[in-house]
């Protein structure tokens, strides 16, 4: 069973698009290979900066040949339509054959389809998947029809089995396919021929070209690290940027430059982000200080002076990058420092946050009457809320957010330390947009707390009140995670912040916008954080039908206690005494509810235990009184593993009750006393969750 090699060759392939190309190839070539018969062992797909490499072992030869049989025109069908079918099938007429069945008698015929030479499918679908290719962006070149995400050079593809290695022909506009590449543009040139995946990569490598993007970053990161640790430096830890530097080389020659002390009092936030967005450098940082001293960069080619020329060049550039970041940190400083942040927030009138929601100055003014409100329910001091909103968003008109915006919040704490307001003020600032995903840390300081909870609410406020909702996959303005932040703010800092009474204020300061209906949307919104809570809750193992029966009690929009109340009754649910009750509480309310609706009333009190017949009803009693002294206070207090552990002990002795007991007995008044006990056992465990909502 041969094996194939593909590889495509051409222009630098942007970092970004590498890894995603390099699976579309392997997807679209191994699933056309599979699509037209062919099988395989194994596959693997590589990318560097100039080629997209896909390598399958163990490939069959040819596709089997396939035997189908068709059914046809009736017998005695026009001759037109017989003659269709024959040149559909490809047979003759005297290849069909008669065969009776229910409808009638029909024409039959077996068609044969021959198996292909695996050379023949694969140069089929090599050239569909090149003409096809799924490139973000593309571009045509010279007088060729073909797009390409930079110049196509070269498209290498072979077969190579036990004795021989063969060129599988493949053309597309013009380029064919061959055994050949090229190695590195500068110390490997020239093209060499290859003979198997081995022996590509092997050559490659004296090239070199490491072809692994895993192992070129690995390469980086070790030769990284052990630098730094030389000059007592650790390295900023960066996956995003060591991955994008793998995409940038194919042979990596990593080294370590200085930066000009003029620029060592900077921020190392704005010395990390200004050597990473404009030159892909990795900041080496002084464990004992905290600043960053050095940079490592990462060349593509190694030179006779070890590296000293292209430092020379890149220090250059940082230097003139870096007076700019100087110049705005310094500039920015002198205005907070003198004008405090006030000169800054005046500007946001200017700045439009949504043409139906105002300014950005409008939407400041909101925030902070909601952070002023919600305080109180938050533990933060009103004022100092309503100060932290008023200029948590002002650094948004600072020179240094202008040029690096994903310093905002960063650089509002500087600005606001500068300006001497108080601590709380100055960490709000920076921590106010968090959560802003899953991993993100939460803010847990009652002020910072407080302003990011005011900020995410009116953000879903406002765009409730103006009809500008998430719909299927469409999330425009991410309130699916502003909703998440909300969740994870509530119960990572245990809030008692009623979800209805938070809407509704932010709503009112909204205001009325077109199609604003408060109530209705006060609803809407409770009824979207059930469902986003709903996800939250499954990585923790929390069935859906848990939190709906959770959902459906008094107090529901009370996330924190919502939230403990299923956690509670999925542990109890995971025990077999649990689960078995779920069965005697849903068997108890079946045979209730039925016996309501065929009697017209509604049996909810009156069961006494004098009218009991049977041991099991008296302990049933007994268990119901023991678990109601257990269960009420449990609930009072909000401990409902208490409360949950009090229901599932009357597991016992509902199981003995049903084993024992005919409910409907011909005694009407044991069947209605046994009905009103059903209802105890209803009421009791419905003081938990209703449990009528849970699957099974």
């Amino acid at each position: 069973m041969p094996d194939l090699l593909i590889e495509l060759f051409s222009e630098e392939i942007p970092a970004r698009m590498q890894s995603k190309a390099a699976n579309d190839l392997k997807k679209l070539v191994t699933g056309g290979l599979v699509d037209a018969g062919l099988t395989y062992e194994s596959a693997a797909c590589f990318s560097t900066p100039r080629r997209l490499c896909l390598t399958l072992s163990g490939l069959t030869q040819e596709s089997p040949t396939l035997s189908e049989e068709r059914r046809g025109p009736k017998v005695g069908a026009p001759d037109k339509a017989i003659e269709g079918f024959l040149r559909g099938a490809g047979v003759a007429r005297a290849d069909l054959v008669e065969r009776e069945e229910k409808k009638g008698s029909f024409y039959f015929a077996t068609v044969v389809t021959p198996g292909r030479s695996a050379d023949v499918i694969i140069s089929e679908v090599l050239e569909k998947t090149i003409r096809t290719f799924p490139w973000p962006k593309s571009m045509r070149w010279g007088s060729s029809p073909l797009r390409w995400v930079r110049p196509l050079h070269r498209i290498l593809c072979i077969l190579t089995d036990e004795t021989e290695t063969r060129i599988v022909p493949v053309d597309v506009e013009g380029i064919q396919a061959s055994d050949k590449t090229e190695g590195h543009r500068f110390m490997g040139p020239g093209v060499f021929s290859v003979t198997s995946f081995e022996n590509y990569e092997s050559q490659l490598k004296t090239r070199h070209v490491v072809l692994s993007a895993d192992e070129r970053a690995a390469t980086i990161w070790h030769d990284a690290t052990n630098m730094a640790f030389a000059a007592g430096l650790e390295v900023v830890e960066d996956p995003g940027l060591l991955k994008e530097v793998a995409g940038l080389v194919e042979w990596p020659v990593v080294l370590m430059g200085d930066i000009d002390e003029t620029f060592l009092g900077l921020p190392p936030e704005v010395l990390q982000t200004s050597m990473k967005e404009h030159q892909k450098f990795f900041s080496l940082r002084n464990p004992k200080t905290g600043r960053i001293e050095k940079f490592i960069t990462v060349a593509n080619v190694e030179t006779k002076d070890q590296g000293a020329t292209i430092l020379a060049g890149n220090q250059k550039v940082l230097f003139a990058r870096l007076s700019d970041a100087k110049f705005f940190w310094e500039n920015d400083l002198r205005v907070a420092k003198t004008d405090g942040l006030s000169a800054w927030t005046a500007r946001l009138s200017n700045v439009t946050f949504h043409r139906e929601l105002g300014s950005q100055s409008a939407r400041i003014a909101r925030i902070s009457a909601l952070a002023s409100d919600i305080a109180t329910m938050t533990g933060a001091v009103p004022e100092l809320a309503q100060q932290a909103a008023e200029v948590a968003k002002a650094d948004l008109s600072s020179e240094m957010v202008y040029e690096f915006p994903e310093l905002q919040g960063l650089m509002g704490r500087y600005y606001a330390e500068a300006a001497g307001l108080p601590g709380e003020v100055a960490n709000a600032c920076e921590e106010h947009y968090s959560p802003l995903g899953p991993s993100d840390d939460v803010p847990t300081a009652p002020v910072s707390a407080t302003v990011a909870l005011a900020d995410k609410l009116d953000t879903l406020a406002g765009f409730w009140a103006i009809d500008e909702k998430p719909t299927g996959s469409k999330d425009p303005y991410a309130l699916r995670r502003a909703a998440l932040g909300v969740i994870r703010l509530i119960l990572e800092n245990k809030f008692v912040l009623p979800l209805n009474a938070a809407f509704g204020k932010a709503a009112e300061i909204v205001g009325p916008r077109g199609k604003d209906t408060t109530l209705a949307n006060v609803g809407e919104l409770r009824e979207f954080f059930h469902d986003r809570l709903k996800v939250f809750l499954k990585d923790e193992g929390i069935r859906h039908d848990v939190i709906d029966a959770c959902i459906a009690m008094d107090g529901n929009d009370n996330l924190t206690s919502l939230v403990a109340r299923a956690r509670a009754l999925n542990d109890v649910l995971s025990t077999e005494d649990g689960e078995n009750l779920v069965q005697g509480f849903k068997r108890a309310n079946n045979i209730l509810t039925q016996a309501e609706e065929q009697d017209g009333v509604e049996y909810s009190f009156g069961a006494d235990p004098k009218f009991a017949e049977d041991e099991t009803e008296k302990a049933l009693f007994a268990a119901l009184d023991k678990a109601d002294q257990k269960i009420q206070p449990a609930m009072s207090s909000e401990d409902f593993p208490t409360a949950m552990e009090a229901m599932a002990e009357l597991r016992e002795p509902i199981d003995a009750f049903f084993k024992a007991v005919q409910v409907n007995s011909e005694n009407q008044i044991l069947r209605r006393n046994r009905l009103n006990l059903l209802s105890r056992i209803r009421s009791t465990c419905n003081q938990i969750a209703e449990l009528k909502h849970l699957d099974g």
